[in-house]
């Protein structure tokens, strides 16, 4: 795996600061059933990474202390985790909007049967990955087969009334460029996928969120193997927006990893750069409690030209 950091160290990437956070989002471990080409994680069957039953109710607390209103669940396929069910369950108790990102795939794997029935009954929100809406396209980035069995779980989430008008079942899907290239326009591509998943397979959904693609990781190690990390570097900076740094999600959003520590966001996360807060070279969750992060800086680096080329990215899709 090449470290892509080094290559970024160096930076004319804008200061930004925080704002007043209201998403919190935690990644409860690394294992995936999947193990997918574009992944800024790395994540895959052979990590062991996994958030511990004592981390979660420091999340819980954190929620309930600081009054946040939505949090993210991510991994990973965070329903790997043991203590999913838990955290899902605590939050909802405290009436905080979940949103879970769900490979889609994981629904079929051993032990999850019973997870659309669990998500409905919660009214959790459900993002899931479907990086095309061709069967190649998937499978050559997924792994063979992942798209017909996506297209399953698709149908059994619409069964228990996802994706459904006037069922308050949000279901939104996640767009991945193939390669070093920003995504197309989200409203089209989003019409294209309603038209081609409706018709042909009779699977209806609410939103696509259309993300780029971040040279680190899984991603970047590509890249770089391919020669294409500076030309990557290169789209990327010369698409950038300005007017996209309003909106960026590290504004009021923070990330938590397996072990509690946090970050500005997910990517910085996976890249090691922790939060910076009163000089500690490292900040957990359970001392933040009380803290105010509004207009705290942000750790930037040359990947955050990733969430603001073109129309902007975050883990809600385009921002312009």
């Amino acid at each position: 795996m090449h470290a892509t950091l080094p290559l970024m160290e160096i930076s004319d990437f804008p200061a930004i600061n925080r704002r007043r956070l209201e998403v919190l989002q935690v990644n409860l471990g690394y294992k995936c059933n999947q193990t997918c080409v574009h992944c800024h994680v790395n994540a895959g069957p052979t990590r062991t990474e996994m958030m511990g039953r004592e981390t979660v109710f420091e999340v819980v607390a954190f929620l309930k202390a600081a009054g946040i209103r939505m949090l993210d669940i991510t991994g990973g396929a965070p329903e790997l985790n043991p203590h999913f069910r838990i955290l899902v369950t605590a939050a909802r108790a405290l009436d905080v909007h979940v949103i879970d990102r769900c490979n889609l795939t994981i629904i079929e794997q051993p032990g999850q049967e019973y997870l659309p029935q669990f998500l409905h009954d919660h009214e959790v929100e459900v993002i899931a990955s479907l990086p095309c809406y061709l069967e190649d396209n998937v499978d050559r980035q997924r792994g063979k087969g992942v798209f017909e069995a996506s297209i399953r779980c698709l149908r059994t989430l619409n069964r228990f009334g996802y994706g459904q008008p006037g069922s308050g079942l949000t279901l939104n899907l996640v767009y991945n460029p193939q390669g070093p290239a920003l995504p197309p326009a989200q409203a089209q591509l989003e019409e294209d996928y309603r038209r081609h998943l409706g018709e042909r397979y009779g699977v209806g959904f609410n939103q696509l969120y259309v993300l780029t693609n971040m040279p680190i990781q899984r991603f970047g190690s590509m890249l770089i193997s391919k020669g294409q990390f500076e030309h990557y570097m290169d789209v990327l900076k010369n698409a950038y927006q300005p007017q996209n740094l309003e909106s960026v999600m590290c504004r009021n959003q923070l990330s938590v990893d397996w072990r509690g520590y946090v970050y500005d966001c997910d990517f910085n996360q996976m890249l090691n750069l922790p939060l910076s807060w009163k000089a500690r070279p490292r900040t957990h969750l359970r001392d933040l409690i009380g803290a105010d992060l509004t207009h705290n800086p942000i750790v930037v680096k040359d990947h955050c030209y990733g969430c603001t080329a073109g129309q902007g990215s975050s883990c809600g899709g385009a921002l312009a």
